[in-house]
């Protein structure tokens, strides 16, 4: 009787043994699935995130045939921007070493920025035109083509406009904002510690000094006489003697082109097909990295407000 009991006994906990360890590797491989469908959903999401950002994708692979090389310069031009120094030349530098480019087209969308970047950009223009004489370089104006980006753009064999483009303002600024009459109101004291009778140089918490702004206007006068002898080193005979082409004002594509600014109507398309005679186009146009376009997006409203709590910017836009 007893054995009979063990017996019973013996069959159900190895009856209860083989259940638990059935549920427990039916856990396991639910589980298991269960990682592997959330590392494919982070994937899909990870990619579709990089493709909606514009993270993923580059210039087009080594190509055989003759082509037109084009090269953009969008939005504000400034060391840390898509449209730095660095990018722009980089991709130009790629542009003409290739020996089956026909032609270089930059084309440019930008209201301008920094001075320093785009006479790097001018520059180097300049250089690789000596360097490859057998390949022109046009400039292509879409919207805007303002103070920096046009400083670029003389440095072109040609520029060609949309006519509602806009182009123009040869100049410089620097700009800023004055607290004083707000912080007596408040209450506030600026104590401004200086060693050097003009390290508060335009701080713009510390009232307006005549001495200061004067050599200020004296700075720009001399980065804006710069700029003229830019454009009139580019533009030569052909830039139309008007006073008010100087006055950093800004004026249509046509206006343009009447005033000698630009040379004549044309998109990208339009240059490649009937200037160049090779409609391929390339872009070799510098694409970002994933740290380098991560930072600039979601720093870049960060970065702003740094910048304009210390007192603004110049620059020739």
């Amino acid at each position: 009787m007893a054995d009979s009991e063990n017996r019973n006994e013996g069959w159900e906990k190895q009856v209860l043994e083989k259940l638990v360890f059935s549920s427990l590797q039916e856990q396991r491989r639910a589980r298991h699935w269960g990682i592997l469908f959330k590392s494919l959903t982070f994937l899909y999401l990870f990619i579709l995130l990089f493709l909606v950002l514009g993270w993923v994708g580059g210039k087009d692979g080594p190509i055989s045939a003759k082509h037109t090389a084009l090269v953009e310069l969008r939005g504000v031009i400034s060391a840390d921007s898509v449209s730095s120094a660095d990018n722009v030349n980089a991709g130009l530098q790629e542009a003409f070493k290739d020996k089956k480019t026909q032609g270089v087209i930059l084309r440019i969308n930008s209201p301008g920025g920094s001075p320093v970047q785009a006479g790097y950009i001018n520059d180097e223009i300049r250089r690789l035109r000596a360097a490859y004489p057998e390949i022109p370089l046009y400039a292509v104006v879409e919207d805007i083509c303002a103070s920096g980006g046009y400083y670029v753009a003389v440095a072109a064999d040609k520029i060609y406009v949309d006519k509602a483009s806009i182009v123009g303002s040869i100049g410089a600024l620097m700009d800023g904002f004055g607290f004083t009459g707000t912080m007596e109101k408040l209450g506030i004291e600026r104590r401004l510690l200086t060693a050097g009778e003009n390290k508060g140089f335009l701080d713009p918490f510390s009232p307006s000094n005549p001495q200061q702004q004067e050599y200020a206007k004296v700075m720009l006068g001399d980065i804006h006489q710069q700029f003229i002898q830019v454009v009139q080193q580019g533009r030569g005979k052909r830039l139309q003697d008007a006073p008010e082409i100087f006055s950093g004002i800004v004026w249509t594509g046509q206006k343009s082109i009447d005033l000698g600014l630009a040379d004549a109507m044309g998109s990208a398309e339009y240059v490649a097909r009937e200037v160049i005679k090779a409609e391929h186009i390339v872009d070799y146009t510098t694409q970002e990295g994933f740290v380098e376009r991560f930072a600039r997006r979601f720093g870049a409203v960060t970065a702003s407000a740094l910048v304009s709590a210390a007192g603004g910017g110049w620059g020739v836009r």
